[in-house]
């Protein structure tokens, strides 16, 4: 069985910045070979800067492809490892993508499972399916300790107080309007046990969403240090429901 595969986020920026980055290189050295007689110092000063951008673009694509690979399984660690495991906790993933956080917390479990929601979006991570994450679950040999649904994160398909853990990676950022973030947020909430746990990894509004779960009752509101993955800083918030 090959190992899982949890994807490129942002894979057509990715791509981007890897097509323009080289262009700019190959735009640079053909600047530079066609001109280096009759003008070497302008030339050479072109191609520098051309160069030098392209090799930013490369570098960044780089970066991503990193973050993606590496990068975010660190990441996944740290918050996972932050929670004292029992075994038996029901767990709920907001935005579970190829299954990255809902498999490292289904293999932390010994009598419960995992669910993970999400609406499969290609455009935020690459090969995003439902047939992915069990993919995934299988090469992880979890796949009888998760189950998937399909739903907006805005209006979860489960019952008040269902889980005793939640967490979300990289999602929430991605609904574009504040208001509708703290719906996401309120709906966390709702379905999470008296005494559920929730770990948020995100980038742009850690601190937007610290301060609605505190305003939502949550208490021991945390904000981590930052996490330059992606080029861009991420932060992990935890909480917990009184």
């Amino acid at each position: 069985m090959p190992g899982a595969n949890y994807g490129i986020d942002a894979p057509k920026l990715v791509q981007r910045f890897a097509v323009r980055g080289g262009l700019l290189v190959v735009f640079a050295a053909v600047l530079y070979i066609v001109n280096r007689r009759t003008s070497p110092g302008t030339a050479l000063a072109l191609a520098l800067a051309c160069g030098g951008i392209g090799l930013g673009f490369l570098a960044t694509a780089g970066i991503m492809i990193w973050s993606s690979r590496i990068g975010k399984l660190r990441v996944r660690d740290e918050i996972l490892n932050g929670i004292a495991w029992r075994g038996d906790e029901t767990v709920l993933d907001l935005g579970c993508g190829r299954g990255l956080l809902l498999i490292g917390a289904a293999k932390r479990l010994k009598t419960s499972r995992a669910t993970g929601v999400d609406s499969w979006s290609a455009e935020n991570l690459s090969g995003n399916t439902a047939e992915a994450v069990m993919e995934n679950a299988k090469a992880e040999g979890v796949a009888d300790r998760i189950r998937l649904e399909t739903s907006d994160l805005r209006k979860l398909p489960f019952g008040d107080k269902t889980f005793d853990v939640a967490v979300s990676g990289l999602a929430i950022h991605n609904i574009p309007v504040r208001d509708q973030r703290a719906k996401a947020l309120a709906e966390i909430v709702r379905v999470l046990k008296p005494g559920g746990r929730v770990a948020i990894f995100d980038l742009m509004y850690p601190g937007e969403y610290a301060k609605a779960l505190g305003e939502l009752g949550l208490s021991d509101v945390k904000v981590s240090g930052y996490k330059f993955l992606w080029c861009l800083p991420g932060r992990i918030v935890t909480a917990r429901k009184s």
